[in-house]
């Protein structure tokens, strides 16, 4: 399979990365054995890299996918790729940023101990911190490098502001914004900027977290754990006409022999700046039919078309920390 370079690190990676917020607790309950045996079937299909965050649980997506992976952590490293994020702090009164350097180095001790080893592949900011400089947070991460903890650092939802100023101290390797067919605002400045500064761009939920899945319909429901149950893109008349507008685009990639989830997620890769999308399961067959994306070619006028059945949808914006 076609792998490709990680902006500017030396990663190199097949398209579609593993992602686990969906193991952290965030989102109603799950079968471990069958995320650990979604995670080692992702790797046999030729995933590489696996996406994961402290906040995530606090730990607990980082340690199901170490004990999931533990056989090539252990043995083939170098065949793996872990990427983390920090930054977040569960406090009394809730989640709340911290991208101090002390917070950071602490993140990151967790996130070894969590993951069982020795070095991170790649370690992002998970959110920007109004209340520390970016020069502190670029300055630690440039620390962690130097000192071997961690090989590479992006960041994740900066604007290009944010980037450029935290680039004052150290580049900024890697980008992960939210992108997705009802969401696309990194169109507007941040794609361009990292096609411009060579920065790679994971994006995260091109399934516009389950909707884009072709699984639900207007009586698909949520658990109380699961923070969709409380977001405006899963709720009354904006679920049911996004919902109608799946129902087109499901039609539209039947009739060219894909799935509507492959075509959201080649949608994602088709733009030049992009160059992975995170994709989560909890299931094997859900991960291998993610998989089948990466051979879905669009062309100029497949584009053109999609936006087209786009024309009807609402856009909404994406999660925050604060609110899952």
């Amino acid at each position: 399979m076609d792998t490709t370079w990680l902006g500017l690190t030396d990663l190199q990676v097949f398209p579609i990365a593993f992602g686990t917020w969906q193991l952290g607790g965030e989102w109603g309950d799950f079968d471990e054995r069958d995320a650990i045996t979604a995670i080692r079937h992702a790797r046999k299909l030729g995933i590489n890299l696996f996406d994961t965050a402290q906040a995530y649980g606090f730990g607990a997506s980082e340690r199901l996918l170490g004990r999931a992976l533990r056989d090539e952590l252990d043995h083939r490293r170098d065949d793996v790729a872990l990427a983390t994020k920090g930054g977040l702090r569960m406090t009394p009164d809730g989640l709340v940023r911290d991208s101090s350097a002390a917070w950071l180095r602490s993140g990151v001790e967790q996130s070894l101990r969590a993951l069982g080893v020795d070095h991170i592949d790649l370690y992002q900011v998970h959110w920007p911190d109004p209340n520390v400089s970016f020069a502190e947070t670029a300055g630690a991460l440039q620390q962690l490098v130097d000192e071997g903890k961690i090989r590479h650092a992006g960041v994740s939802n900066y604007s290009v502001a944010q980037m450029a100023e935290f680039a004052r101290t150290r580049p900024v390797e890697t980008m992960q914004p939210p992108y997705h067919l009802f969401r696309r605002e990194i169109e507007e400045d941040i794609a361009p900027y990292a096609l411009e500064h060579g920065i790679g761009v994971l994006v995260y939920g091109p399934l516009a977290h389950g909707l884009l899945s072709g699984t639900m319909d207007e009586h698909t429901t949520f658990a109380a754990g699961d923070w969709r149950s409380q977001s405006p893109l899963f709720q009354s008349e904006t679920f049911r006409r996004n919902l109608r507008t799946v129902g087109e685009l499901k039609r539209w990639a039947r009739e060219r022999g894909h799935t509507v989830s492959q075509l959201a997620i080649a949608w994602t890769l088709a733009h030049p700046a992009v160059d992975v999308a995170i994709v989560g399961a909890r299931r094997a067959p859900h991960i291998e039919d993610s998989v089948g994306a990466a051979n879905v070619e669009l062309t100029a006028d497949d584009l053109a078309e999609i936006d087209q059945i786009m024309a009807g949808a609402v856009t909404v914006a994406g999660p925050s920390p604060e609110s899952v």
